[in-house]
Formats: C-alpha cells, sequence, structure tokens
C-alpha cells in the first residue's frame, strides 16, 4: 500500500473520524505547509454534496456512501436563498432546510465538513444563492464593494453563523474550513471595468463579515489557479479549481501562500452541468480514476465536485449563457454525471474510484450501503385536466400603462400571464426583447406560436381582431448563476412589447401565477382544449412507496407536484426526459399528482413512470 506524503500513520490506522468523540474539542489548523488535525498531518478526501438538494430522509444514506467511496470529508454550498426566500422570512428548521441536522448528522457518520457559504455560491443554483429580491433595492449592486450589499451579506452571514458556528471543530464539531466567496477572481476577469482595489475590498470585507460573524476558519479561497490574482486574499489559504497538473497547482499556490502548501484542488470534477436543449455530459471512469490517483501519489487534496449531486426541485435550477449571451438553462436532474446518481446508485465511476481510494487512504473504508428500492409504478389515469386560464377569476390582475418584470411585480418565480386588450384590430411582428425567458402567446385564447430568449427567438406574426386579447403566459427559466451578466438577472417581460415597431401600451394586466404551492382543483370545472394551457390531476395508489421516475416522454414543458413536492421542470426539447421522484415523499396507499402542462399539443390521458432515468434523449 502506497504511503500518503506528509501522513503521520500511527494516528491514522486508529482514527474513527470527527464523529467518534463529539463531546470532544479539537483543532485543525494548517501549519508547516500541512492540514493537521488536533496536531497530526491530514489528507483531505473530500465529495461535494448540497443538503439542499436531497431529501432529508436521504441525507444519512448519501452521507454513508461518500464515506464508502473512500472520502472523509463531505463539502456543501449554503443557499443563502434556500434559507431566505423572502424579506422577513428565515428558514432553518423545515425539512431539507435544516442544516444543523445535516451537520449533525454528517459527524455522526464521522465525516469532517467543508462549509462553503458564499454569499455567492454558482452551483448551477438559482441566481448563484442571491435572493431574487436583491434586486429590489435600487441603491443595491450586487457582488461589489457597495454599502446596502455588503449589509445584506452581513445580515445573511450573521443569521447563518448562529446555526452552524457551535459545529466548528473547536467546538467539538465537524467544519474544519469555511470557504470565503466562491471562484471571485473568475469574476474580477470579467469585469475589468471595476478597478482592480474595488474588488479587494469587496472580497476583503466579506472575509471580515465571516470573522465577525463568528467563523473560526481556517479559510480557503476557490478559484481557477491562473486566477487567483483577482481572487486570493492575505492570510487565506488559495485552492484551485479543476486544476490537473500539480506542478502548475503547487506553482500557484507557492506564489500567493508564502511558497509552501498545502496544496488542494477544491473543485475536482468527475462530471459536468447539463443544460436544456444541449448534450448530456459524460466524463469516463478511466479519466476520472486516472486524475483521483495523480492527486493520491502526490499528496494533493480534493473535493469531488460532485461526489453526488442530487435535483434542483422546485425552481431552484439556475442558468448559464454563452458568447452571444443566449440563456442555457440548467436541467432540473442535478446528477452531474457524478459517482453516486442522482437516485443515490453507485455507479461505475464510484466502483472505480473507490477501487483507487482503498488503495491509497490509511483510514477503514467501509462496504458500500445497499440501494434504495427502485419500483415503476402501474401507469397513472389522469382523473381531471382544468384550464389554466380558469384560474384567472381567482386572481386580481396588477394593471399597468406597460408590462412589469417578476420583480416589480413582487414575484420570484414560476409564471406571469400578460393580458392586453385591443380595441382596433391589429396585426403584424410581434417583438419582445426582453422576453426572460420563454413564453406562449395567445389571440383570444388560441395559441399563435412561442418565444424563447434561449433560441433568442423574440418575435413572431400576430393578427389580433377587433376586441381581441393578446396574452403572454411567461416562465422564468432560472436566473444567472455565473459571470458578469448575474448583475442583469431580472424575469418576466423588461422591455417594450412592440408590433409592427409601435409601443404596445395601455391598461396592461399581468396574473402572479408563482406555484409556490400546488393549487387546489377541485373548485374548478374540468376543460381540456389541445394548446391550451392545463393543469392535469390524478389520485394513484402506492402499496410500497420507493424511489420512481417520471416519464415525461410525450408532454411538452411544465413542472410537476406530487403529494405538495415540486419536483421541478420538464421540457421536450430534452436532453432530461424523466423526473426524479423520491419514495420517502410517497405515502403507503393515496397520493396526488399534479402537472402543469404549458404546451398541451395532444391530450392526456395517463402518466406513465419508469425504474430508470433517461438523462440523454436530446430532441
Amino acid at each position: 500500500m502506497q504511503r500518503l506524503p506528509g501522513a503521520c500513520w500511527p494516528w491514522a490506522c486508529c482514527w474513527r473520524g470527527p464523529g467518534a468523540q463529539a463531546e470532544q474539542k479539537h483543532t485543525f489548523e494548517i501549519r508547516d505547509g500541512q492540514f493537521r488535525y488536533d496536531g497530526q498531518p491530514t489528507q483531505i478526501h473530500a465529495g461535494e454534496m448540497h443538503y439542499a438538494r436531497v431529501p432529508q430522509q436521504y441525507w444519512r444514506h448519501r452521507l454513508r456512501m461518500l464515506k464508502a467511496m473512500g472520502l472523509n470529508t463531505v463539502a456543501t454550498y449554503v443557499f443563502w436563498n434556500y434559507h431566505h426566500p423572502a424579506p422577513g422570512v428565515w428558514d432553518f428548521k423545515t425539512g431539507s432546510h435544516n442544516l444543523a441536522e445535516f451537520l449533525k448528522t454528517a459527524q455522526e457518520e464521522g465525516l469532517f465538513v467543508i462549509l462553503r457559504p458564499g454569499p455567492y455560491a454558482c452551483a448551477e443554483w438559482e441566481f448563484g444563492g442571491y435572493p431574487w429580491w436583491l434586486q429590489q433595492n435600487k441603491n443595491l449592486v450586487i457582488r461589489a464593494n457597495n454599502q446596502p450589499f455588503l449589509d445584506s451579506c452581513r445580515g445573511y452571514l450573521r443569521r447563518l453563523a448562529g446555526q452552524v458556528k457551535g459545529y466548528q471543530v473547536s467546538q467539538g464539531g465537524p467544519i474544519i474550513m469555511t470557504q470565503v466567496e466562491n471562484e471571485f477572481g473568475s469574476y474580477v476577469s470579467q469585469r475589468p471595468d471595476i478597478p482592480l482595489a474595488e474588488h479587494r475590498q469587496y472580497n476583503a470585507a466579506i472575509k471580515q463579515s465571516l470573522v465577525d460573524a463568528g467563523f473560526e476558519g481556517p479559510f480557503f479561497t476557490s478559484d481557477g489557479a491562473m486566477l487567483f490574482e483577482g481572487g486570493a486574499l492575505p492570510g487565506v489559504l488559495p485552492t484551485a479549481n479543476g486544476e490537473g497538473n500539480v506542478d502548475n497547482l503547487k506553482k500557484a499556490v507557492n506564489q500567493y501562500h508564502g511558497n509552501q502548501g498545502p496544496y488542494m484542488v477544491a473543485e475536482f470534477y468527475p462530471g459536468w452541468l447539463d443544460h436544456w436543449g444541449e448534450p448530456f455530459t459524460r466524463i469516463s471512469p478511466e479519466q476520472t480514476t486516472k486524475q483521483a490517483e495523480t492527486y493520491l501519489k502526490n499528496g494533493v487534496n480534493f473535493n469531488m465536485y460532485m461526489a453526488h449531486g442530487g435535483t434542483n426541485f422546485g425552481f431552484t435550477a439556475g442558468a448559464n449563457y454563452n458568447e452571444e449571451h443566449e440563456i442555457q438553462p440548467d436541467i432540473t436532474s442535478y446528477d452531474y454525471n457524478a459517482p453516486i446518481s442522482e437516485a443515490g446508485w453507485a455507479t461505475p465511476k464510484y466502483t472505480a474510484l473507490r477501487e483507487v481510494l482503498t488503495r491509497y487512504v490509511k483510514y477503514p473504508v467501509p462496504a458500500v450501503p445497499a440501494p434504495l428500492p427502485v419500483r415503476a409504478l402501474p401507469p397513472i389515469a389522469l382523473s381531471k385536466a382544468v384550464d389554466l386560464f380558469d384560474l384567472k377569476k381567482d386572481i386580481k390582475p396588477v394593471t399597468n400603462d406597460a408590462p412589469l418584470s417578476f420583480e416589480a411585480l413582487g414575484q420570484g418565480h414560476g409564471y406571469v400571464l400578460y393580458s392586453k386588450r385591443f380595441t382596433q384590430p391589429t396585426q403584424g411582428k410581434l417583438q419582445v426583447k426582453g422576453l426572460r425567458d420563454y413564453a406562449t402567446v395567445y389571440v383570444n385564447g388560441k395559441r399563435v406560436g412561442e418565444l424563447n430568449r434561449q433560441q433568442t427567438q423574440y418575435g413572431l406574426d400576430v393578427q389580433i381582431p377587433f376586441n381581441g386579447t393578446l396574452e403572454l403566459l411567461v416562465e422564468n427559466m432560472g436566473r444567472i448563476n455565473y459571470g458578469a451578466d448575474i448583475v442583469h438577472n431580472t424575469k418576466g417581460i423588461i422591455s417594450p412589447v412592440i408590433i409592427n415597431g409601435f409601443e404596445i401600451t395601455g391598461d396592461w394586466s399581468m396574473y402572479k401565477l408563482p406555484f409556490e404551492q400546488v393549487p387546489d382543483l377541485a373548485k374548478y370545472t374540468a376543460k381540456n382544449k389541445v394548446g391550451k394551457p392545463t393543469l392535469y390531476t390524478a389520485a394513484f395508489t402506492v402499496t410500497q412507496p420507493a424511489d420512481v421516475f417520471l416519464d415525461m416522454r410525450g408532454w411538452g414543458k411544465g413542472i410537476v407536484f406530487v403529494n405538495g413536492h415540486h419536483l421541478g421542470r420538464y421540457w421536450k426539447v430534452g436532453p432530461q426526459q424523466t423526473l426524479y421522484l423520491p419514495g420517502c415523499w410517497l405515502n403507503k396507499g393515496q397520493n396526488e399528482v399534479v402537472i402543469l402542462e404549458q404546451q398541451n399539443d395532444v391530450l392526456h390521458t395517463e402518466l406513465k413512470t419508469a425504474d430508470k432515468p433517461i438523462l440523454e434523449d436530446l430532441q
């Protein structure tokens, strides 16, 4: 068995993990170019897993999967907007929001924790973790040395510290390191319009806010190796994301950390992210294990991003953008081609990595947990369909001379129906260049086409009769989570609606459809028409709850709720064609499903399920 550089084997052989004696206080520090736990040299072999992307009931199983792969640490982002969904509203207690319980569980499973609190996270998460409503303050500048923004960040970090500072290693907890900001050097490189001194003042202010809130460190930053100039901080360990060349890693770290280690890759990518309408990305087990062995041979500490990805439930998926500034919305699955699949299965990549890690590490590697049960259900007969437009009678519209953005309407996510009645017949080219992000367009209730920011499809021909109505059902497909455009993240219709070059103003009615909860359809008349946005519902019986995948092939575009749980978006363009339904969200006996189908090109009578995901069917 090969020796890890710098390891103290007598200690390593008897080490039982940070949860072995939870009542004892410990130390974790950077000294003499090494990580040291209770004074002993320690190698960090971490795997990223986000508690917000996994049902709380499955946390322990997934953590055991990480440990059985040969890892000794779990890393997680904290998403500010997950815990602070609205001004004055905080949630650190319900379900998967219970961060303290996650930390406790990780410690019980003998894992260290690396905490990545942001305030910026990226992570293909909506708005990179920022609360959408920050944008309502016109004096606030996102991710900048701006007092209103820094004040907001401080408030968040104080709240977070109140939940987690007792779980730091000095208090006998599992948290050994805390990250400052995230990939800030990358952002600096994309914002040359801001003086470097301003960027550095902001980054230093975030670090000071962490200290003031009660975070003890050690602290680290996380950037590409060639981007340390913009992201590194004095006295803070720089780590290099995605750096496979050990010489380059050491060269970069030495330059900004006193010519010594420890050397760490805070994001080692065994998989990659995926967008709607683009091929699913795969990285081979051979490529991943070769890189892992390079790190292990050279004593490089690492964090696999992701070891287990999970799911972008609800409206939590973010978006990127390409060189043409076309949006690239992230798919609902965050499988990430990670070693542990979306449903918690051990993949061939997992098995290969476990074999390599077991050969190098000196702590015991437990057996792989049994997979959770999974089974397909009989086809679910849909019992009722309701025209979405019928919900308008119970919604008081907001009226304005011109369309308003989601933010101006006080809405973060979901849909808004923009409606305008015409007193004169109008025809020609409809243009909505400020569409954010997708819309189906109706004239007198009949669908006449769709607009799509992803494909820069901002116009179509319309013919509106006398006393006719133009309506646009607009969906927020996820706020941008990475890059300079993160500061331009309002949703809905954010510029004038134009027909034949004329701005359409006067008496726009806007119906808010946030779908924060599943709608009650009992009071609405059954109605279903091709081309109309439709809500389908059904009750179904489960004899033995187990994980299942909803097969959305044949459907168009929409969202799904099961027993009130928002499973996320589906879209026929792929590559994802199934939605993961955790068995812990099913009841033994009666269950309910509600589907919002926006396109409704065909009338649906049943919902099929599967026992395997379909993530690579690009239409």
